[in-house]
């Protein structure tokens, strides 16, 4: 066979759609719709970039008839919308908000825990490193110091709009990698071997309930909350979706509780819904003392 002839029936790569500005602004109406998710144009890349994937997935030639099946199919539109959610995290991020955590909040959880229980909430918990970095500071260095655990009603909700992020957190299996940023003693103490790098130690996934989470949707949750971490969420909401958030957060918390938020991020009236800033990004319910 010839040369020609021999690349005449060679396979053809499929080219890669094009999203255009209609597309994405169907996509990003979409995204603000199911989830208050708002998508500037400089997000263009990224959404080309990770819903190519679900196109080829489903043998999808182009993003409009891809956004047709969009609305055709309630599962896609879940898939889309994880799809084009951020989920970079790791162990003790922000490591200013954990030592606020154990220097100022703990020794009021720690007689709170015998009177009335505790119940903190990780609000957009991506795979579990935050809630699982809350885990290890109750459970502290060693097991001579979670004793105090075992006298008290102590439980931490995780929530996360993708459900594949929250059978994560579930699972509590982390790489090896992850393993360096998380400081001793609580690296020796908490984390068990696993063949794909570690897994939490039982005393810490003993604390922790996952659950999938839409937060504009119904919150089952009826309690009050010690402490909520709500971090590097609220940076794609809109102004008026941050604005309705922070309040049902405010309603959530036991007076004396803190909010802790993402590095970049600021309420918008702290002082209208009876918050006041106490940190940095982080700021405590008016009212009664904890």
């Amino acid at each position: 066979m010839s040369l020609t002839a021999a690349l005449s029936h060679a396979p053809v790569a499929p080219v890669e759609a094009e999203l255009g500005m209609a597309e994405f602004a169907d996509i990003a109406a979409i995204m603000q719709k199911e989830a208050r998710i708002h998508l500037s144009e400089v997000k263009r890349t990224l959404v080309h970039s990770r819903l190519s994937r679900r196109l080829r997935a489903h043998g999808i030639g182009s993003f409009r008839d891809y956004i047709s099946f969009v609305h055709q199919d309630a599962a896609e539109r879940q898939a889309l919308v994880i799809a084009l959610t951020t989920n970079h995290t790791h162990f003790f991020r922000e490591g200013h908000h954990f030592d606020h955590f154990r220097q100022v909040l703990m020794p009021h959880l720690k007689t709170r825990a015998r009177e009335h229980g505790v119940r903190i909430w990780s609000a957009g918990c991506s795979s579990g490193e935050e809630i699982y970095t809350i885990a290890m500071c109750l459970l502290g260095r060693d097991r001579a110091d979670a004793a105090w655990l075992k006298s008290g009603d102590i439980r931490l909700l995780a929530t996360d709009i993708s459900t594949p992020m929250v059978e994560a957190a579930e699972r509590g299996i982390y790489s090896a990698a992850a393993r360096d940023s998380i400081p001793e003693p609580y690296r020796s103490a908490w984390l068990r071997p696993h063949t794909d790098g570690f897994v939490m130690a039982p005393e810490a996934k003993a604390l922790v309930t996952a659950r999938t989470l839409n937060l504009f949707q119904d919150w089952p949750m009826r309690q009050l909350y010690d402490a909520i971490f709500c971090r590097n969420v609220m940076i794609y909401f809109d102004e008026k979706a941050k604005a309705e958030l922070e309040v049902r957060l405010a309603e959530r918390l036991a007076p004396g509780g803190f909010l802790y938020i993402g590095h970049s991020e600021r309420l918008i009236a702290p002082g209208r819904i009876g918050m006041s800033l106490v940190g940095q990004t982080i700021y405590e319910k008016n009212g009664a003392a904890r």
